[in-house]
């Protein structure tokens, strides 16, 4: 099979139709250009070009193996110029998990600044629960992940990228909806929608230790995983519920949020990576993290 540089040669000769102008744009003296010209022609058993001691011509065969040689060397000053974007970082594969709220409004800012840093990064997003995404990052399924703490993998880098307040959710019509302030009294003895211990863990655990310390009883009607599910269920009236901020970018009809005494900007969001990740993309991505740099 031909080599690139004999189809440089070729090409070179073919535009300049001159072996000592095109021995010169190569840096070569005439004679290794000719070999390379004749190596190639025996290679692939035609004759590319018609010499005279005055001219050199374009034969048939060459000018249609012509645009095709051009074609092959783009592809590879292509191939090479991804290979080294890749092991620079700036062209490759980044594989994101996301818990369900983080997308409502934190996860399309972050990925609209990848996008806008590294377009040449391919973004693979995977929604997961939190312990679903801590396994994930450890066996390396995924190189990013947007989780809920706490979590104690030795072998996981973290920061936390999002903190928020916690509002109350309740139908347009119920008191609470009009009332002037609402604090967390409000809430004791009223049904409440609520997390689930499973798949919400984290939310359920940080509404529980509200609750104890303000010595607050709500009455759980139902137990649910995904904060819209949630939110749909106060809209028909189950109950009311307690949702981050976050959820205010689900813009539901019939429904209103409002702020609720309890401790400010409580609900944590963490941005978590494998330390020992080799991923070229992963630090590009993460110099465009604010506060990460």
């Amino acid at each position: 099979m031909f080599e690139l540089s004999q189809l440089r040669c070729f090409v070179a000769v073919a535009e300049e139709l001159h072996f000592g102008r095109a021995a010169r744009r190569l840096n070569l003296t005439q004679p290794p250009l000719s070999r390379q010209i004749q190596l190639l022609e025996h290679m692939l058993e035609v004759k590319l070009f018609d010499r005279t001691s005055r001219s050199v011509a374009l034969t048939p065969a060459g000018a249609t193996f012509l645009p095709e040689a051009r074609r092959l060397l783009r592809l590879s000053e292509a191939a090479a110029l991804s290979a080294k974007r890749t092991a620079g970082g700036q062209a490759g594969t980044v594989t994101i998990g996301f818990t369900a709220v983080s997308g409502y409004d934190y996860l399309p800012r972050l990925i609209a600044g990848f996008r806008k840093a590294a377009p040449d990064i391919d973004l693979i997003l995977r929604e997961m629960v939190s312990a679903e995404q801590i396994e994930a990052l450890a066996s390396g399924r995924i190189d990013l992940g947007l989780i809920r703490p706490p979590f104690s993998r030795i072998e996981l880098h973290s920061r936390c990228v999002v903190r928020e307040p916690l509002l109350l959710a309740a139908p347009a019509g119920h008191r609470l909806a009009k009332a002037s302030a609402v604090s967390l009294a409000d809430l004791d003895q009223q049904p409440l929608v609520t997390y689930s211990p499973y798949e919400a863990r984290y939310f359920y655990d940080l509404l529980a230790t509200i609750f104890t310390k303000a010595g607050i009883a709500p009455q759980y009607v139902q137990h649910i995983s995904q904060i819209h599910s949630i939110l749909g269920l106060v809209k028909a009236g189950l109950g009311l519920a307690l949702v981050p901020q976050a959820a205010t970018n689900l813009r539901f009809r019939g429904l209103v949020l409002r702020p609720i005494e309890v401790d400010a900007r409580i609900v944590e969001l963490h941005l978590a990576w494998r330390r020992s990740n080799a991923n070229p993309s992963l630090p590009v991505l993460l110099a465009q993290v604010p506060g990460l740099n």
